[in-house]
């Protein structure tokens, strides 16, 4: 554990993961057998049928008694030896490859994963389930993308480009059709991959917002009953899931059908070599090439079955590419987009939005200025958190309504130049340094902002920074303290505390309040409060 902290404390430090260098010389190897494979099964079943048509038209004639069997039976072993071992060889070293890239790359996505700005966005909790299940749906898409995607696409387009070209060799007639049969599917293949992706998108969006929705109704289980709308709560998350089903059902008759037009292209494809051979002229033993061609199609068609499965396995890997990226950013925006003074902060008739996207009050419109605290009143429900949430960017909503020194700002450029503190303060299962979110600072600056908060005896009293702490070594009031200790080693431009105070008594409280905000009296700073609380210095906003 403490190497995942190692590794995360590192990845922080870095930026950007990067794409593990993979361990080329096994993949290599793998590519070799499934093309020993593939031209095994082709020369196996090409051959069998030359031995099978060579002995009959020997048995017609007297070179049946001069006719040598041993040659093409031997060959014919050997192919089909040939096939199995390097079929099964290629399994093997392509798993062990795909494996072995597999512990690579999760160690660089999860220490992403770990510092990016959607883990804080959910409260700084690794526990998010349907986030964390759909992280590794696309963590294990990318894994094996190379066996389910690359690979088998590899050898089967050499295949067909090689039989296609001696197809306009041996029976020229037959590409014609051939060809046209291969445009179709390329066709089909695009569309289902379109399909794919925007099924898949549509799944996930509609899982997503059902286990949402299921969950809220779980947590508010009682009072539902209590008004008699427990069944009706559940009827949306419960049609969301069956929508999503209903998505996944059509994908695969889809499937079902590219796989079906995908294997009318072998026998299609013999076909053609055969009739384009017999309207050639070609009888008897000539006819015996073309037929080693012809089954050497039939032979692809068993690489064409499940053709669907490379093509949604394609449009799986490109949108877990698409998703991990976002993961992959630690602060969202590029740093050059980040500035490090910023002098006011306006919103203009700001419409405030709870978390499930309903409307709350009024719009709000004020303007915050660095070296002036702001304190935000208002009773319970009125939206102080929701509101300190959109202008931190966890909200995705309002747009164009936040302006930095008049300029506006979108969802990843408020995140970057803020840091939101929540009043329910997160501890991670982890040491007190990775807890702090600092890894540019030094010991003596994390002692100092475990000093401002006077929770530096606690934390000695807990094995310093290297010691490990959970959520519940701590009181609620250390962790609101840790909490603020983040925002101590802060150096975004917009800090927003919420209830920065709770679960402190009044004079630590205030002692904590005004040692911190003497910290950032160069920032733009925002609290919510429920009582009264106004430090010396603050202006006050009341929310209706």
């Amino acid at each position: 554990m403490n190497a995942a902290a190692s590794s995360i404390s590192a990845q922080a430090r870095i930026g950007p993961p990067q794409e593990p260098v993979r361990n080329r010389a096994p993949w290599r190897l793998a590519l070799v057998l499934a093309f020993a494979a593939l031209a095994g099964g082709i020369l196996l079943t090409g051959v069998s049928v030359w031995f099978l048509g060579a002995v009959a038209l020997a048995g017609l004639t007297p070179a049946a008694l001069t006719f040598n069997f041993h040659v093409p039976a031997a060959l014919i072993r050997l192919f089909a030896l040939t096939r199995t071992a390097a079929k099964y060889g290629e399994r093997v070293v392509g798993h062990r490859a795909a494996l072995t890239d597999q512990v690579r790359r999760r160690s660089t996505l999860f220490a992403a994963m770990a510092a990016a700005p959607s883990v804080r966005k959910a409260g700084w909790q690794l526990g998010n389930q349907d986030r964390l299940a759909d992280y590794l749906d696309d963590v294990e898409d990318v894994d094996y993308a190379r066996l389910r995607v690359s690979l088998p696409s590899a050898t089967l387009g050499v295949a067909i480009l090689l039989l296609v070209a001696a197809t306009l060799w041996i029976a020229p007639l037959a590409v014609v059709p051939i060809l046209l049969l291969i445009t179709v599917n390329t066709v089909g293949a695009y569309f289902l991959a379109s399909r794919a992706d925007a099924d898949l998108a549509a799944m996930r969006e509609g899982r997503q917002q059902a286990s949402r929705r299921l969950g809220a109704a779980i947590q508010a289980v009682v009072p539902l009953q209590g008004e008699r709308r427990w069944a009706l709560m559940l009827e949306a998350p419960f049609d969301g899931y069956a929508n999503a089903q209903t998505r996944a059902l059509a994908l695969r008759h889809r499937q079902a059908l590219f796989d079906t037009l995908a294997n009318c292209v072998a026998p299609c494809a013999m076909l053609s070599v055969l009739v384009s051979a017999w309207l050639s002229g070609l009888r008897g033993e000539a006819l015996l090439v073309p037929a080693l061609l012809a089954f050497a199609w039939l032979a692809v068609g068993e690489s064409v079955l499940g053709a669907s499965k490379i093509v949604v396995a394609f449009a799986r890997e490109k949108r877990a590419r698409s998703t991990l990226a976002k993961w992959n950013t630690p602060d969202g925006v590029s740093r050059k987009h980040v500035p490090e003074r910023i002098s006011s902060l306006t919103l203009d008739r700001l419409p405030r939005h709870a978390p499930d996207g309903r409307l709350i009050g009024r719009p709000v419109s004020v303007t915050f200025n660095a070296g002036r605290p702001t304190v935000l009143h208002g009773a319970s429900g009125c939206g102080k958190t929701s509101l300190l949430k959109q202008i931190a960017g966890w909200l995705d909503v309002g747009d164009g309504c936040v302006l930095s020194d008049g300029i506006g700002l979108d969802v990843d450029a408020r995140r970057a130049i803020s840091c939101f503190c929540p009043h329910d303060a997160t501890v991670l299962a982890d040491t007190v340094r990775e807890n702090l979110f600092a890894p540019h600072a030094s010991d003596d600056e994390l002692w100092s902002a475990l000093s401002s908060v006077e929770l530096q005896d606690r934390i000695r009293a807990a094995g310093g920074l290297d010691g490990w702490i959970t959520q519940d070594v701590l009181s609620l009031g250390e962790a609101q303290r840790l909490n603020l200790a983040r925002a101590w080693l802060s150096n975004r431009p917009v800090v927003l505390l919420d209830e920065p105070t709770e679960h402190l008594d009044t004079e630590q409280g205030k002692r904590v309040l005004d040692a911190l905000l003497h910290r950032l009296r160069q920032r733009i700073v925002i609290l919510s409060s429920h009582d009264e609380l106004t430090p010396k210095g603050t202006a006050a906003v009341r929310l209706q």
